[in-house]
């Protein structure tokens, strides 16, 4: 027996570590409630099997992220058991919600709530089969549209979310891109110097005036991060590389790269190639699998959930 002060036998008492507060704790782990809806990522563009690689590898890192995820994978062009139509997948994702157990019926019926269960996580993922992520970076009305249209025809009443930018975390996508392409020093911080790194880019976009807009905010992370100057430009607008590559020469810069803050299979084929040739710049590789959209995936699902959100890095937790 111990009483609040100690021990009886005069033995230490191991008390619990008190939480570590301010900006520097550990946020608490974040799981997926056990009867949360499906995420569906919808990947755009043409399906290939780089396409497919590409989506699994982003769908295992959201899982990575948020245990006990049922993750899938809709293709807004897709169709059949290779590449399997986001309409399809949300029908199915309905299916298997409408056959499964209802949770709040077996808590009516007196069984227990799974543990860490939230109050009213049982109504939210009765009524919503699956929630909608675009592989998207950025806003493009024509894909959104799509997919919009994809959820309606699957009559599944699943939800979709916005694009996953603008987001601090694209910017430190891009700038690997650029430093795996050597076009840019992998960390500002480093004393040394790459030869090839260019003293302006061009953030390439898709997806109208809005797509350059949000591409904008990721360059004005980028050229925080690289101090030189970045002008964002949309693939999708004829002339715009080069035009934008023309401006940054005349304001004195001489060795040009082109970063598209477009993750692949958005891109129409030869689009990139295009742009580039015409306004005389290298370029880097579109995001591809990089490891933050997966975590950009998982957390606008769990936004959409209400799930506690972990901090992008260089952001106080609150």
């Amino acid at each position: 027996m111990s009483s609040p002060t100690g021990p009886d036998n005069g033995l230490p008492v191991r008390m619990p570590r008190p939480r570590q507060s301010g900006r520097h704790r550990r946020p608490e782990p974040v799981v997926a409630p056990e009867n949360a809806p499906a995420l569906v990522l919808a990947v755009p563009g043409e399906p290939t099997s780089a396409t497919r690689g590409l989506a699994e590898e982003i769908v295992s890192i959201a899982r990575s992220e948020l245990p006990g995820l049922d993750a899938r994978i809709g293709y807004v062009e897709g169709g059949g058991e290779e590449f399997p139509g986001l309409t399809e997948v949300l029908a199915r994702a309905a299916g298997d919600r409408a056959a499964a157990p209802s949770p709040a019926l077996a808590h009516e019926a007196g069984a227990e709530a799974p543990a860490g269960a939230a109050p009213g996580d049982a109504q939210v993922s009765d009524a919503l089969p699956a929630v909608v992520v675009p592989l998207l970076a950025g806003p493009d009305a024509a894909h959104m549209r799509q997919i919009r249209q994809a959820v309606l025809n699957s009559g599944s009443g699943a939800e979709l979310t916005d694009v996953l930018g603008p987001h601090p975390l694209l910017a430190e996508a891009v700038h690997v891109k650029l430093s795996e392409a050597g076009l840019a020093r992998a960390d500002r911080a480093r004393l040394f110097t790459v030869a090839t790194a260019a003293d302006g880019i061009i953030i390439a976009s898709l997806g109208g005036e809005e797509a350059v807009q949000a591409a904008g905010i990721t360059g004005m992370l980028l050229a925080a991060r690289l101090a030189v100057p970045v002008l964002a430009a949309g693939l999708d607008e004829e002339g715009a590389i080069a035009r934008a590559a023309q401006q940054l020469r005349d304001s004195g810069s001489q060795h040009l790269a082109v970063a598209p803050c477009l993750i692949g299979p958005e891109i129409p084929a030869g689009l990139l190639q295009a742009a580039t040739d015409e306004a005389g710049c290298a370029a880097a590789e579109p995001l591809g699998p990089y490891p933050a959209l997966g975590k950009l995936v998982a957390a606008t699902y769990g936004a959409k959930l209400g799930l506690p959100q972990q901090p992008a890095p260089g952001m106080p937790v609150r």
